[in-house]
């Protein structure tokens, strides 16, 4: 069923045979249907395409439904470093804390 002419061309006839039974007063309206499709498909695209870099530079975990154990790498379990209790304040140390060394306070003033 080779007829010779490229498939584009064999499409173009078809779709030109059917504008041509449409009324004249109807065939603009459906072709700026058909180049709205096209258009909207082509930003879906483009917005999907956007969204899969936006993921894949800033992946975000997804929360395990309700009632479902978590599994997986983001899930620790029995691993998880477990809750601290607030407790009394600590006595300070570190580098800026002197203690016993720092120096007495004059009452003089100077």
């Amino acid at each position: 069923m080779e007829s010779g002419q490229p498939q584009a061309s064999v499409a173009k006839n078809i779709f030109e045979g059917i504008l041509s039974f449409l009324p004249d007063w109807l065939q603009i309206p459906i072709l700026c249907l058909i180049l709205l499709l096209i258009v909207l498909g082509w930003v879906s695209s483009i917005r999907k395409k956007i969204a899969r870099r936006r993921a894949a530079r800033n992946p975000q975990p997804v929360p395990a439904a309700p009632g479902v154990q978590g599994s997986g790498a983001d899930f620790l379990g029995p691993y998880a470093p477990a809750q601290q209790v607030q407790q009394a304040p600590q006595q300070p140390s570190g580098a800026d804390y002197l203690g016993a060394y720092a120096p007495q306070q004059r009452g003089d003033g100077h």
